[in-house]
């Protein structure tokens, strides 16, 4: 079988192999999760129920159901991001596909900060395009000279994931600010992930959103972390009117349309306030960074449901398979970096699974 060139230089995912060892530990302790440990309020459950009954099954519109996109862009309005026009997409990952799909060409370069999603990297290379990542480490902070020190003439756009995933970092409106200077100055495409923005555990970092600030940016979001529709797959992208039309023609060939009634499920769900479900990470933020700092050299995370912190002897690929002796199920931190002295652990469980992944690390380090 011949294979196109453009799918030569993918290859699974690391997390497939921890995955693999995981499946032959009985009931371990599963911190790996990447999604949250809520399920989807059963007032969106019906409303989803309600349109199946009513017959709306059919295909949607290309670029969504109307109703939606107003609704959505209203919110983001609400927020202060700069925007014209609203996508509705399969998930954020459809949102992101699309985004570099329809402004990247082959050989353009994107800066992305590492640690980073592992998705970024791969949707990249399949459409030709170069990522070149900026290392943050030990704070996981964006610095100006190494931002500028990575930019070249290829350079088309900037990505940032804030909260981030995998570790939990929250940029600070300087930070921000810093971004879209360099972005301004090279009228460079910022791409702005915000998937995670409603898990943020401190006040003064909440409502600083890149697509505030600059024209010129792509908001990425979704209802799979907010209202845990993780496997409903709705997202969203805003920005232009020029870049959005062409993302809905391009949609039409790459996925026709977006599952119908999970879109009136999201119409719902903007009026459903979770805020609740979401303070209790918090809690849980706490005990594992108090329950950790102590032992491991250990960022606290300020968002999302994550934690990063770095392992004796800096290798984190045999740290989790000693991990998974122990009975714990963590993610090597080279699946997001182009370092591997960390792991990535999800407190998106509950207490208990929290406690006893503690104890856990604890005796291992």
């Amino acid at each position: 079988m011949q294979l196109s060139g453009r799918v030569r230089n993918v290859r699974p995912s690391g997390v497939r192999k921890i995955f693999d060892l995981a499946a032959k530990v009985k009931n371990p302790v599963n911190l790996s999760i990447g999604e949250p440990d809520f399920d989807i309020p059963d007032e969106i459950k019906e409303e989803g129920i309600k349109w199946i009954r009513a017959g709306f099954n059919k295909y949607t519109p290309s670029g969504g159901i109307p109703e939606l996109r107003e609704k959505v862009f209203c919110y983001l309005k609400g927020k202060g991001i700069i925007c014209d026009d609203v996508i509705i997409t399969a998930g954020a990952t459809g949102g992101l596909l699309l985004s570099f799909l329809v402004t990247l060409d082959p050989g353009d370069e994107v800066i992305i900060p590492d640690p980073y999603f592992v998705l970024y990297e791969y949707q990249l290379i399949l459409l030709g395009a170069r990522p070149v990542y900026v290392d943050t480490y030990p704070d996981f902070s964006l610095k100006e000279e190494k931002l500028r020190k990575a930019l070249t003439n290829k350079t088309k756009a900037i990505l940032i994931n804030s909260p981030n995933n995998p570790t939990g970092r929250v940029y600070s409106r300087q930070e921000l600010e810093m971004v879209v200077a360099v972005a301004r100055e090279r009228n460079l495409l910022i791409f702005s992930d915000d998937i995670y923005d409603r898990f943020i555990f401190e006040d003064s970092l909440r409502n600083n959103y890149l697509g505030q600030l600059y024209e010129n940016t792509l908001t990425i979001g979704g209802f799979s972390k907010t209202w845990a529709m993780t496997g409903w797959r709705v997202g969203f992208v805003a920005g232009s009117k020029e870049i959005i039309q062409t993302m809905i023609t391009n949609q039409q060939y790459v996925l026709s349309s977006v599952n119908s009634i999970a879109q009136k499920a999201a119409l719902f769900a903007l009026d459903c306030n979770t805020d609740e479900l979401i303070s209790s990470y918090k809690k849980r933020r706490d005990l594992i960074y108090e329950g950790l700092k102590d032992k491991y050299e250990v960022v606290q995370p300020k968002g999302a449901y994550y934690i990063f912190p770095r392992v004796p002897g800096d290798d984190g690929d045999a740290f989790v398979e000693r991990a998974l002796e122990n009975n714990l199920f963590v993610i090597p931190g080279s699946v997001f970096s182009a370092r591997k002295s960390n792991i990535r652990i999800s407190f998106a469980s509950n207490e208990e699974n929290v406690l006893k992944g503690i104890e856990i690390l604890r005796s291992m380090a």
